[in-house]
């Protein structure tokens, strides 16, 4: 029986061997997902990191010849993810310092009509820039409640006008378009990474960078006001302690104050 050899062109060795050798000289392989992004957002991240990350978009084929090169171990379970509208990121940097890199260069962009939100989308209150004519339906239509100061229009308080998981109607983008709000971002999004110095694949590598400050915050705030309830004492609840008991001398001397009003009171009455 005869075997018939598959042909691989001289120019797709070379890219596995140059794939290959960026493997094994690098700490970092992850895969983020560039589905939805534009060619223009998509160049621009690529030259802000060409000097740390080397970016690919390769055939799976490709790709996982290269993983089948390397002598990483482990290095082989990335092919278990790669899929389409997915770039591949070498770099020396470590793989959550390199995600911080791609939260951080995502591109603010404008609403689409017939999108679903992932968030709540808000019109703040404040002045506009747009003056009083067709927009002042347009935004009554969303229910938001304006009045026209100086000939320019004024939103008197905030408004959701998209809830999350809503589809965005026209008219709703129609009005982001106008406030010039950008609800969205696009960028790489991180999948999967993984790490040369410990060998192993990493699958929850997204960085939320505000949300993690925000729940600190939050927690430290919670902390705080359970340290003081009972009566802890410490630098940062010193202050909060003393006011506590300053209050709490008040109401006791009011109280005895009232006794002994009510007390003089009740001796009088029986003299």
């Amino acid at each position: 029986m005869t075997q018939t050899k598959t042909h691989v062109s001289k120019e797709k060795l070379k890219t596995v061997k140059e794939l290959v050798e960026l493997l094994e000289n690098n700490n970092t392989i992850m895969l983020a997902s560039i589905k939805g992004l534009p060619l223009r957002q998509f160049q621009q991240i690529k030259k802000q990191l060409s000097q740390e990350v080397t970016i690919k978009v390769l055939k799976k084929r490709i790709f996982k010849k290269s993983l089948e090169g390397s002598k990483k171990p482990n290095i082989q379970e990335l092919s278990k993810f790669i899929k389409e509208d997915c770039a591949v990121l070498i770099s020396d940097m470590d793989s959550f310092e390199l995600a911080s890199k791609l939260n951080d260069s995502k591109s603010p962009i404008k609403a689409k009509t017939g999108q679903i939100s992932p968030i709540d989308i808000e019109v703040e209150a404040g002045q506009t820039d747009l003056p009083a004519g067709p927009a002042v339906s347009e935004l009554g239509g969303l229910g938001i409640t304006v009045k026209v100061t100086q000939g320019k229009i004024e939103i008197v308080s905030p408004k959701i006008i998209v809830k999350q998981n809503q589809k965005i109607s026209e008219n709703a983008a129609s009005v982001m378009g106008k406030l010039n709000i950008l609800p969205f971002s696009v960028g790489f999004i991180p999948l999967v990474a993984y790490d040369s110095k410990t060998g192993k694949v990493y699958k929850d590598i997204k960085v939320d960078r505000e949300g993690t400050i925000v729940s600190l915050q939050e927690g430290a705030r919670k902390a705080l006001a359970f340290a003081v309830s009972i009566s802890f004492a410490a630098k940062d609840t010193l202050k909060f302690l003393l006011a506590k008991a300053v209050s709490h001398e008040k109401a006791i001397s009011h109280l005895i104050s009232k006794h002994n009003i009510q007390e003089n009171k009740s001796m009088g009455e029986e003299k």
